[in-house]
């Protein structure tokens, strides 16, 4: 199987009503199951695999995702353009509840996650000063503007969870000069980008987070509330998008992994996780 768009997001995806001749298959991978079956379907005519990030019906806590297993079962399906949707609080004014952001930059604050396929006597050092591709990035930012939507680029920052930000918190996140403020993206990114795959995260705004005075502060009924106000907007941003991801892949994200493996071939052959290292070492052994 060769599925070169993947899209990683809420279950929500379904209720748009664009996938279309869809079918779920199990993929097993070395690190566990995934957040849930992989549906493989149609979006503009464009084949895609999508993954329910916190499971359907959302029964997976966010510091409790498989995110390994989820890139790493997009890497099986062929993937090579991952699209990642996900609901943020914002951290500026202007950054308004309904507003769409493309991340370009990433501050990871977690500390209960594990972010990399490499372990077990293989040692990886990947490069991660971009850590989303400019050029799938930039057609996001580009296709999301088409559709009407006031859309920004920011960085995000990706607190533990499952909790809120207390209010200290989201003011010193404010302090830094940071954009908006999730849960799951930074993972995603860095494995991502360890499985050499082209990576944009379009953020939808869905609050204020407990900074801004006069404002409510964040709650699960005004998030799950725009989210609803944005599904439109969020399905007909990815009709356009699919479609476009038909470019010759030019950026450096191909070869992530070119560089950046230092243990020797010999102790990668005997040490570490032979089906993993067949898929994600295997044009470097």
């Amino acid at each position: 199987m060769s599925v070169k768009i993947g899209i990683i997001g809420g279950s929500g995806l379904y209720k748009m009503g664009i996938l279309e001749d869809t079918e779920e298959i199990d993929v097993k991978t070395p690190f566990g199951k995934p957040s849930d079956k992989i549906t493989i379907g149609k979006i503009s005519g464009v084949e895609v695999a999508f993954l329910p990030r916190h499971g359907k019906g959302h029964a997976i806590a966010p510091h409790k995702v498989n995110y390994r297993a989820n890139v790493f079962a997009m890497k099986e399906c062929g993937v090579e353009y991952l699209v990642s949707l996900a609901a943020v609080g914002s951290l500026k004014k202007e950054l308004k509840p309904c507003d769409f952001v493309i991340a370009d930059q990433l501050v990871d604050r977690t500390a209960k996650r594990i972010s990399t396929f490499f372990e077990d006597g293989i040692v990886a050092h990947v490069g991660f000063a971009d850590p989303f591709c400019k050029t799938l990035s930039d057609l996001a930012f580009k296709t999301t503007k088409e559709v009407g939507v006031d859309v920004h680029r920011g960085t995000y920052v990706c607190m533990e969870g499952p909790q809120f930000s207390t209010r200290a918190e989201s003011n010193l996140y404010r302090s830094w000069g940071l954009d908006v403020i999730g849960m799951t993206l930074a993972p995603e990114a860095k494995l991502a980008r360890e499985a050499e795959m082209c990576l944009c995260g379009i953020l939808t705004v869905t609050d204020y987070d407990c900074w801004y005075e006069g404002e409510e502060d964040v709650s699960v009924s005004n998030v799950v509330e725009n989210l609803k106000k944005n599904d439109k907007n969020m399905a007909n941003t990815i009709k356009k998008l699919v479609p476009k991801i038909n470019y010759k892949r030019t950026c450096e994200c191909p070869k992530a992994l070119e560089y950046a493996v230092i243990t020797s071939s010999e102790l990668i052959k005997k040490n570490g996780n032979p089906q993993a290292n067949r898929v994600l070492l295997k044009k470097y052994l």
